[in-house]
């Protein structure tokens, strides 16, 4: 009687775990597929591409022209510094409302020195030094080390490894004009697709991330997210916040969160575009996204109450907000469905308790692959772009496990620090991209 007992108790809470985990796939399958049939409906791909109108949701461009400081974080980067400041001079922006501003954070490979001879030539360019070692570690800290020397009213952030499109800042600051509006992300695309099927990976998942994710957290809930980099906030705010958050390794989330707890709104400029490197191993991305699970999950954990406590948000917008903060998280529930369908198969737990197996396998891949379709579709994509796909769930597995790694090493206190992304030499040098970007695979 005990056996039949411990049974019927195994299958039972087994079952149960099974539905919830299939309600949970329910909804991000069903926030998904929003995305996705919102920017194939709206989303115009020649717009998209030719940076120049978005008249669905944000109208044509303005005359609104505010003086903006440029930022750039850079720590090692002899190797692309010198065609970043070219890059960032070519800005298509008038040259007495601009403001350039880079800091040297405690480089040992000459990049000093560079930014040196740069600024010495071009009076719009401030090379700012913070010494190595000084203060925490981290691109929260180095941008913090400019504050008090911008002069813009709106701040625009790039990663050094980045090539901002010429009329990025216009489309960027143009939604300023709006005082609601704290923070706008533009978007991002990776320029080394073809250095490995890791890349062209990569490049898939930015298609998807941007043209449907971000796109689709703008049109459908008014809720994008600042990105980190290729992105613009209001100084002001900023300066209300306290700058960037210093104890987090992924500020843009941080940021989102707190400027949308304030009242103000972050928006999506898919017009404005910059080009970056993507990461070509393994080994790599796994340290790079590893940062960005670990962040945004203990982001999660600072702001979720807050968010169900935010009364000047609606029921939805605080759904919406709570899904957000939970997209790395999915992949850990990914992890325990999966292993709960393995048992079953190997009959450790009753095949009858896992009833919603199929479904679950289902609403698993099927939501993140209306995104990629659908990115893919606006981009006109190349077909070697879609061969990579066969990478798809080998790399949905690394990241469930990373996440998971990351989910137990934040609950048990594990100590962490920001860490830069090492980039490969064949794409444009070492670089220092500190910016998270739009996840499909949650």
């Amino acid at each position: 009687m005990l056996v039949l007992w411990s049974v019927l108790g195994t299958a039972v809470l087994t079952a149960g775990v099974v539905y919830l985990l299939d309600a949970v796939f329910l909804c991000f399958f069903v926030r998904h597929t929003a995305f996705a049939v919102s920017a194939l409906r709206h989303a115009d791909p020649d717009s998209l591409a030719a940076a120049r109108s978005d008249s669905l949701v944000f109208g044509d461009l303005t005359g609104y022209r505010p003086a903006v400081s440029v930022l750039v974080s850079c720590k090692n980067e002899r190797l692309v510094v010198d065609r970043l400041v070219s890059e960032l001079l070519a800005l298509d922006y008038p040259a007495e409302l601009l403001q350039i501003v880079i800091v040297d954070d405690g480089s040992d490979d000459g990049t000093g020195e560079i930014l040196d001879r740069r600024s010495a030539a071009e009076s719009r360019l401030l090379a700012l030094h913070r010494p190595a070692g000084s203060g925490p570690p981290g691109k929260s800290a180095a941008l913090n080390y400019a504050l008090p020397r911008l002069t813009g009213e709106i701040v625009v952030v790039f990663d050094a490894d980045h090539r901002p499109h010429r009329d990025s800042l216009a489309l960027l600051v143009r939604h300023f004009e709006d005082p609601s509006v704290g923070a706008v992300q533009g978007r991002c695309r990776i320029r080394n697709a073809a250095d490995a099927p890791l890349t062209r990976l990569i490049t898939v998942d930015y298609l998807a991330g941007y043209l449907v994710n971000e796109f689709g957290r703008q049109s459908v809930f008014g809720l994008p997210a600042y990105g980190g980099a290729n992105c613009a906030i209001r100084l002001a705010a900023l300066r209300d916040l306290g700058g960037w958050n210093v104890h987090s390794v992924t500020e843009d989330t941080d940021v989102t969160l707190r400027l949308l707890l304030s009242g103000l709104r972050v928006r999506y400029e898919p017009g404005a575009v910059d080009d970056e490197e993507g990461v070509t191993t393994v080994q790599r991305f796994w340290k790079q996204r590893y940062r960005w699970a670990r962040g945004h999950q203990q982001v999660c954990r600072d702001y979720l109450r807050h968010v169900w406590r935010a009364s000047h948000l609606s029921v939805l917008e605080r759904v919406e907000t709570v899904m957000f903060l939970l997209i790395y998280h999915v992949p850990v529930a990914s992890l325990l469905a999966l292993g709960l369908l393995v048992l079953s198969a190997a009959g450790l737990v009753p095949a009858a308790s896992v009833p919603g197996g199929f479904v679950l396998w289902t609403l698993l891949f099927l939501g993140p692959l209306l995104e990629i379709g659908g990115g893919m579709l606006l981009a006109r994509t190349r077909r070697s772009d879609v061969l990579a796909l066969v990478w798809f769930l080998p790399m949905f597995l690394v990241s469930a496990v990373l996440c998971g790694k990351a989910w137990f090493d934040g609950l048990s206190g594990s100590s962490y620090t920001w860490v830069r992304t090492d980039r490969s030499e064949a794409g444009s040098g070492p670089g220092a991209s500190g910016s998270s970007a739009p996840q499909v695979a949650s």
